[in-house]
């Protein structure tokens, strides 16, 4: 109960910051900043896999939503309006990035939910256990980096950033059914790469 009473009451701290914001109150977004800049740094550079690009989506997502706070209604949290303009903000990187190849939070997603087994969706290795051991963080990270870009956003900010399903619907503007198609992709393709890692690391160290 104590915990929830502790949400609510930051939500509505992060509101009254907002509204503060709004009337001119720079102090107030740059409490906003110091709160989120360290979780949207995160998230950019899962997506983009360069450190110089993450900072740039931090500033031009922040920029954007401080020229933009008069357009936020508060039908939804702050946050995860910012972290909507983190993403789209890190996907454009990755279409500077790629000139030539369309990047797209919709590209790679034509599938048949049924024909996939449903067993699989909850995983093992844990990502969250992966991040505990350097290595295999290590190991994960540039296996997540050979996602496509849709299914790396959402496995991201599901089993890496904790999100919950309606929470990465509404923060990527996808219906529900949308992101669990994708987060079960991610989740397979990583299973199959990371497999194929493990094994290629036991054979080697069975040579002499």
């Amino acid at each position: 109960m104590e915990a929830i009473q502790h949400k609510d009451e930051d939500i509505f701290d992060e509101l009254t910051l907002v509204q503060a914001a709004k009337k001119g109150d720079l102090e107030a977004f740059s409490q906003l900043v110091k709160r989120y800049d360290r979780n949207i740094f995160r998230i950019a550079q899962h997506i983009t896999h360069n450190e110089e690009d993450a900072q740039d989506v931090v500033q031009e997502a922040f920029l954007k939503a401080y020229r933009n706070l008069q357009q936020f209604q508060g039908n939804s949290k702050f946050y995860t309006w910012l972290v909507r303009i983190a993403v789209n903000e890190a996907l454009m990187k990755l279409r500077r990035r790629r000139a030539d190849k369309t990047v797209s939070i919709d590209e790679d997603v034509e599938t048949e939910d049924g024909s996939m087994p449903r067993e699989v969706a909850d995983w093992s290795p844990n990502p969250e256990q992966l991040y505990g051991q350097s290595e295999l963080g290590d190991i994960l990270k540039k296996t997540i980096q050979g996602l496509p870009p849709g299914f790396r956003t959402v496995f991201v900010l599901r089993d890496v950033e904790g999100m919950s399903t309606e929470e990465t619907a509404e923060m990527l503007g996808l219906s529900v059914p949308a992101v669990k198609s994708r987060l079960l992709r991610a989740r397979l393709q990583l299973r199959e790469r990371l497999s194929k890692y493990f094994k290629s690391k036991r054979g080697g160290d069975k040579q002499p």
